[in-house]
């Protein structure tokens, strides 16, 4: 080998090495970030020495999709625990202690010891107040349920105006990869990128992609709209500034097509926002509907009658005209009653009213039960208790049984809603763990291992050393050279 030759394969190794210590340097500097995927300097061999001859990526579509699915049904389904946690939090948290089902029974147990003292002004105030306090417990529940559907169309406005801002940024990272790819320049960096701006798109809606000629990416929802094709499908979403019982949100629309809200405890939603449309749409209605099943059952119950006439008796409703409702009928419309429910003011001392009047059956003012005016007439009391646990017909729109009593209907409300949580807990925790495996297995493919990597770094380093001995030897005979030369 001449030493114009060695010189030649020194300068290659320098530069090789160059190159390898830079994007090992670029690895280490990336570890422990997720949106980083690791590179490699592809070398080969030739009569002039090592050289690199290209920078690959550590790419694993198969790992990649299967990420992206896991993580849509995770934030789905993290999604709706969030919501029905919150629901859970109306009526009392882990003891329900504030819950509707609660005070009816305790309103039940006032109503009892009312019954054994007719007589006795304490405990017929005592029954009144605990009915006050069950029609504002329904009050509370109903407020509160439109209130998380409410902010559940709020966090809709907000995610479909980031998924349209993260469709735009794709558009960007998209274009400069297919420039790269076209070019011939390195499209790690620009592919890092449209990667990490996949990811968050999945979390907000489920994504399915495929790669076509030049590198270009389309991206298609779970169920096959087209979401990214060359330019960014519009999202669009009309929001809704406040909710009341029996108000309908608005769609939500990918590229002119409806997105389906998610169903069951085990979500079948794919990203947030299927998720957010079930609570909204779904299950907070469902749960209005039982609450208002309640109230309608105690207004009916309560409510006072001559033989012909029939009118609300210790419990009274407002229609959603303003007017003061008439006793409901099994087929009436009675959405929202939950939310206007309150007791009669003729039984409220502070009002003016006599709390006696629960015992007599005068609270309407169309009857009278106790025309003897007897202080320990109890017939009536009695009736209304019994009547509490009286086998009824509700609804078959509020998700429950249409044939239980009063008292076992309310609690049957909680263990639905308790029932529904718990379920969508353990499958959070499914999803979740799911999510964990996904990403690991795709980390451990693609993300930046620091042993490896030093690893190789002292490799590089050892063939650096190598070279300047080699240079060094060479400059000893240059010296020498010039040494005889002179």
């Amino acid at each position: 080998m001449s030493l114009t030759s060695a010189l030649n394969s020194v300068q290659s190794i320098f530069n090789t090495t160059g190159q390898q210590s830079s994007i090992v340097s670029t690895n280490i500097a990336n570890v422990g970030n997720s949106d980083y995927v690791r590179r490699e300097a592809s070398v080969t061999t030739s009569l002039s020495g090592a050289q690199v001859v290209s920078i690959s990526r550590a790419q694993e579509t198969a790992l990649l999709a299967q990420y992206l699915q896991t993580n849509a049904k995770d934030s789905a389904q993290q999604t709706l625990v969030t919501g029905l946690e919150s629901l859970k939090s109306l009526v009392g948290g882990n003891d329900f202690e504030t819950s509707p089902s609660t005070y009816l029974t305790a309103f039940q147990q006032a109503l009892q010891t009312f019954a054994t003292s007719p007589s006795n002004t304490t405990a017929a105030q005592s029954a009144v107040t605990a009915a006050q306090d069950l029609a504002n417990s329904l009050n509370t529940a109903s407020d509160g349920v439109q209130s998380i559907r409410t902010e559940a169309d709020a966090e809709i406005t907000t995610q479909v105006s980031t998924l349209n801002t993260l469709l735009s940024q794709f558009e960007a990272a998209n274009n400069a990869v297919k420039l790269a790819t076209s070019t011939g320049t390195d499209t790690s960096s620009a592919l890092d990128e449209r990667e990490k701006l996949l990811k968050q798109i999945s979390s907000i809606v489920g994504v399915t992609s495929t790669v076509r000629d030049n590198n270009d990416m389309a991206l298609y929802t779970s169920d096959g709209t087209v979401l990214f094709e060359t330019i960014p499908r519009t999202v669009t979403f009309a929001s809704t500034a406040t909710y009341v019982a029996g108000t309908e949100g608005n769609s939500i629309y990918i590229d002119g097509v409806a997105l389906d809200a998610g169903e069951g405890s085990t979500t079948s939603a794919s990203g947030s926002l299927q998720a957010l449309l079930q609570l909204r749409d779904e299950i907070a209605p469902t749960f209005q509907a039982q609450l208002d099943e309640i109230a309608k059952s105690l207004v009916q119950v309560f409510s006072e009658t001559d033989g012909s006439t029939s009118a609300p008796g210790l419990f009274v409703w407002t229609t959603a005209s303003g007017a003061t409702g008439a006793t409901p009928a099994a087929s009436d419309d009675t959405t929202g009653i939950a939310s206007t429910i309150s007791v009669n003011l003729a039984v409220i001392t502070s009002e003016g009213g006599d709390a006696t009047k629960l015992r007599d059956g005068s609270i309407s003012g169309i009857t009278d039960l106790n025309t003897a005016g007897d202080s320990g007439f109890s017939d009536n009391l009695d009736a209304l208790y019994q009547a509490l646990t009286e086998q009824r017909s509700f609804s078959s729109d509020a998700g429950l049984s249409t044939s239980q009593s009063l008292t076992d209907y309310a609690s049957a409300s909680i263990g639905w809603l308790e029932q529904y949580r718990s379920d969508a807990t353990s499958a959070s925790e499914t999803t979740a763990a799911a999510l964990s495996r996904s990403d690991e297995a795709y980390s451990n493919e693609t993300g930046v291992n620091l042993d490896e990597e030093l690893t190789l770094l002292l490799d590089i380093e050892q063939s650096y050393k190598a070279a300047t001995k080699i240079l060094n030897v060479i400059d000893e005979m240059f010296q020498s050279l010039l040494d005889i030369a002179s």
